[in-house]
């Protein structure tokens, strides 16, 4: 999938996410000081100041990032030829002027919006989009969005100035969607010398209604609007301050309060929920993918063998873990897919909790006496999760050693193919989209990152699965891909390599008497294109 740092992959991505993908993907591991408050303020009608519950430090690089908070702040910076809604997801003409006439052709053309600039005031030009979708298409430079193009789009060629024409492998109707991961980034600045990397370090300049002013590495980031942008959602606020708070007290501290320097917070821990509303503020969630996942490593025994994988995912009491760890913001997985997505169906296996049947599974296997060690993300509710699995597999006779640590040395362990068992972490592709072609080559993806981790993409079984779900990505027909869709999700099920233990509900707090139209979305990050303060 990418050859990014493979840590930035899930580093900070929405925990994930993931990488997120996990990523962030997941979440980052430190947050910004009390002084940042202050940074980049003008009047305080002028300034939103919100807190992000994310780590800035990720790479910000649009092709490469799976970070919550770089993803979330790219929206507001970049723009790609089509932009969805962050709420309803629905496609929107952004430096493209429409839509696709038909969605089931196979050559899409576009026209670049009359007097877009980048934030440097240098014109956006049909270069510029060749130039990005050919590093996001080359297997070489193999970038983490490229797993959601290659599969399907052959080229990107400039007809003029202000034209492009996309050129498809095969019809793809869900592309409408999917352009608003491509973010067109300017050629004049990135195809500098050594600018991959400054973009991975933070470096911004787009074309959307917010140019970055300021980044500081796990302190915040700055924001002003862009006077020269002309695209459909102009920016509300004439400057922003983000802060990263990684930290839950820390967070909920910065917009608590009378002297709260914060209009608007993400990931809002579930225990602080009714405080805050007591406070005044608006405290709304999204369900969607977000979810907690156990990742085993099939190169070591007995994790190799179905009935172990299988056995412990049984024997957690998700319940207890949902009243418990998250106070009720949470269901237990049922699919890959979470209940309220409509390709969501009930698998043909699922793991409700049944100690005895675990056991069985673990004595069919042969395996007695076992020990795992359990390394997890140290983000804040997956932690609030860990004792409920350690309890869990006490209680079959698993001896359990829980092993919370920073996202990045998780994932460089992983990356630098250090041994381990089990790993617990968040993630959450619908940063990415809500296709579920796309959550589900997010991680099972043949040459990707997560394969790559758990060692289990060169087996028969992950060759079917490859194969089945490929099969789905050309199928036309809605009512036969959705089937295809449910088998490979029963096989992935099945197989419980990479698999979803509970979905979870993320939650946004907002003062509304500073800010309105805000909406909670299901996945991390906000969005303040629609956002005015009060």
């Amino acid at each position: 999938m990418s050859r990014l740092s493979r840590r930035d992959f899930l580093r900070y991505s929405g925990a994930t996410g993931a990488a997120a993908f996990i990523a962030t993907t997941v979440a980052a591991c430190s947050g910004g000081p009390a002084s940042t408050g202050s940074v980049g303020a003008g009047s305080d009608t002028d300034l939103i100041t919100a807190v992000i519950g994310y780590g800035n430090d990720g790479s910000w690089d649009p092709t490469q990032t799976a970070s919550a908070f770089a993803m979330a702040a790219n929206n507001h910076i970049y723009e790609g030829l089509l932009e969805t809604d962050p709420i309803t997801r629905e496609p929107y003409a952004a430096l493209a002027t429409a839509l696709p006439s038909d969605v089931n052709a196979t050559n899409w053309t576009f026209t670049l919006r009359q007097g877009a600039t980048w934030h440097d005031g240098q014109p956006v030009t049909a270069d510029d989009v060749v130039f990005t979708f050919q590093r996001i298409l080359d297997p070489e430079a193999n970038v983490l969005t490229g797993s959601f193009f290659r599969p399907f789009l052959q080229e990107v060629k400039k007809v003029d100035d202000r034209t492009v024409e996309l050129v498809f492998k095969f019809p793809f109707p869900d592309a409408a969607p999917r352009l608003s991961i491509a973010k067109i980034m300017p050629k004049h600045v990135f195809s500098q010398p050594g600018a991959w990397d400054a973009a991975k370090g933070g470096k911004a300049v787009g074309s959307g209604p917010y140019k970055q002013t300021a980044h500081n590495p796990k302190s915040n980031t700055t924001f002003e609007a862009y006077a020269g942008y002309n695209g459909p959602r102009p920016a509300t606020a004439k400057k922003m301050n983000w802060l990263t708070i990684v930290d839950a007290s820390a967070r909920v501290a910065k917009i608590s309060g009378a002297s709260a320097e914060a209009q608007i917070a993400d990931n809002v821990p579930y225990a602080n929920i009714e405080q805050l509303r007591q406070q005044g503020l608006t405290v709304e969630g999204g369900k969607g993918m977000n979810h907690m996942f156990l990742m085993f490593n099939t190169a070591t025994e007995p994790f190799d063998d179905v009935r172990v994988r299988q056995a412990l995912h049984y024997a957690i009491d998700k319940p207890k873990m949902i009243e418990v760890a998250l106070k009720g913001h949470g269901s237990a997985s049922s699919s890959f897919l979470n209940e309220q997505h409509p390709d969501h169906r009930r698998a043909a296996t699922v793991y409700d909790h049944d100690p005895e049947k675990a056991r069985a599974l673990l004595a069919e296997a042969g395996v007695k006496d076992l020990s795992i060690n359990l390394m997890s993300v140290n983000v804040s509710w997956i932690v609030d999760c860990l004792p409920t699995i350690a309890a869990s597999w006490e209680a079959i006779g698993v001896k359990t050693t829980l092993e919370p640590q920073e996202t990045t040395a998780v994932f460089t362990k992983m990356d630098q193919s250090q041994d381990y068992q089990v790993v617990a972490a968040a993630s959450n592709p619908n940063q990415f989209g809500m296709d579920a072609d796309l959550i589900l080559h997010y991680n099972y993806v043949p040459g990707g990152v997560w394969m790559k981790y758990t060692k289990w993409a060169e087996s028969d079984d992950a060759k079917k699965l490859f194969a089945l779900m490929d099969k789905a990505t050309r199928e036309l027909d809605q009512a036969k891909r959705r089937e295809l869709i449910h088998s490979y999700l029963d096989v992935i099920a099945e197989q419980a390599v990479l698999y979803p233990v509970v979905h979870t509900e993320l939650m946004t707090a907002w003062d509304p008497k500073k800010l309105s139209g805000i909406r909670a979305q299901a996945y991390p990050g906000i969005n303040l294109l629609q956002a005015r303060r009060a």
